[in-house]
């Protein structure tokens, strides 16, 4: 009861905090707010849940949780749902505890709740505030230092998963780790059967894969391997192999979109998705078997997909001193290499990186990176962030001329000089990202 009579004092403090950080330009706001209502009310969260009508909505995976949850969002506002949704992806707990301390209002009610979170903080959150469905994306090896390696981080998901009595799962097939988190859970499943691809770039990446090893113990095989470990695996020893699909889909991928035609109950339905490379399919596929499961339709989900634009870094186009830049986050090995696939390499090239906590500080992913990719690169490619040499260097090992190199660690800096001279792609990991969002206001 006491936690409850704090609950609207930490609202209102919370509100004249980010206020003030705006106004003294101090932050980009996305966390400070949520730090303040939970050290008023450390249960902030659990109050929360009763602003939202029909279904809270949780996203959790490696790569492509923003993305995700930002389509999951955009389907359902486009559907005439009214959403609470942290747009700007902060998914730790006072990111949550931000977002609904800024929109949360006495008599004003959500539809929906769609919230991105980390892997390691999904159970925290589940302490105090139970989802209706969870949809994850995948795991890939990520941020050592933080997050150990996979089999702790599935762990971290398994935990929040036995937490949530009544949760159903919407899960990636392709993945051999994620698949197997239905077992005490309703779950439905997506994936790719086939992946066609029509585009200038180089589809294969030379980043190494991880081996999985089924229950059994025996090494599982593919029979069709997308990227990393998605794909179609199997166990030649005791018979194990990818669950077949509620959602199944094949895809063409082109240079700027792709074509996902999905199965839903037998009939087949075609969509458009402008967003780069496979790895974001894989992120509409999440978001459009969310849909199906919700009960929404084609039409519905497609002027949603025409209308989504790219957040924060994810693929995200902007206009930087009057030339067009593209700004892609890269913050592990796959991810990286999938979206060093994409790169055009007739672009000048700005890789930020930085090797702050929400970064982690070990960098040894640059390495296991396909930077090779940009071995061809034919303008400028100025490395940045507090890891601009040791980026340089391994770009060198890359195959990059040294005097295309350019080191200059001040970001600000070194985005003006590439956009100045024409069109940009800017590679930045999180807390890079943040400086360049801040600095390009």
């Amino acid at each position: 009861m006491i936690g409850k009579l704090k609950f609207y004092p930490a609202v209102i403090t919370a509100k004249c905090a980010y206020l003030g950080i705006r106004l003294l330009n101090r932050s980009s706001g996305t966390s400070f707010a949520g730090m303040t209502a939970l050290k008023i009310c450390p249960d902030f969260l659990k109050y929360c849940s009763k602003y939202v009508k029909k279904h809270i909505v949780t996203i959790t995976g490696t790569n492509g949780k923003s993305t995700t949850s930002g389509l999951i969002a955009h389907i359902l506002e486009t559907a005439n749902q009214k959403v609470i949704h942290n747009l700007k992806g902060a998914n730790m707990l006072t990111g949550v505890a931000n977002v609904f301390a800024l929109e949360i209002e006495p008599l004003k009610r959500f539809d929906y709740a769609v919230i991105e979170s980390d892997e390691a903080y999904l159970t925290k959150l589940y302490d105090y505030m139970k989802s209706d469905y969870l949809v994850v994306t995948n795991l890939f090896r990520d941020q050592l230092d933080r997050y150990g390696e996979l089999n702790t981080t599935a762990g971290f998901i398994k935990n929040a998963i036995d937490k949530n009595p009544d949760l159903k799962l919407i899960l990636n097939a392709d993945d051999p780790i994620v698949a197997t988190f239905n077992k005490t859970k309703y779950a439905v499943y997506y994936g790719f059967e086939n992946v066609e691809y029509d585009c200038t770039y180089e589809h294969k990446s030379n980043a190494p894969s991880e081996i999985f090893n089924c229950s059994c113990g025996e090494e599982l095989k593919y029979s069709k391997q997308f990227f990393a470990q998605q794909g179609h695996y199997y166990c030649p020893k005791c018979g194990y192999k990818r669950p077949g699909c509620n959602y199944p889909a094949d895809v063409k991928v082109f240079n700027d979109y792709s074509i996902i035609t999905v199965k839903n109950r037998g009939l087949s339905f075609e969509f458009k998705v402008n967003l780069t490379g496979l790895y974001n399919a894989y992120n509409a596929l999440a978001a459009i078997a969310f849909a199906f499961e919700n009960g929404l339709n084609q039409d519905e989900i497609q002027k949603a997909l025409d209308t989504y634009h790219a957040i924060f870094g994810r693929t995200e186009k902007r206009i930087i001193n009057g030339n067009q830049t593209l700004i892609q986050l890269i913050k592990n090995p796959t991810g990286a290499s999938e979206v060093l696939k994409t790169v055009d390499l007739n672009s000048n090239i700005v890789i930020a990186i930085n090797d702050n906590y929400a970064d982690g500080r070990d960098i040894s992913w640059l390495w296991d990176s396909d930077f090779e990719q940009l071995k061809n690169a034919q303008k400028l490619v100025i490395t940045s962030g507090t890891r601009a040499n040791d980026m340089a260097l391994r770009l060198k090992y890359a195959g990059i001329a040294q005097e295309k190199i350019i080191i200059e660690p001040n970001i600000k800096k070194a985005i003006d000089k590439a956009t100045m001279n024409g069109k940009t792609t800017i590679l930045p990991s999180y807390t890079a990202l943040l400086k360049l969002t801040k600095e390009s206001k």
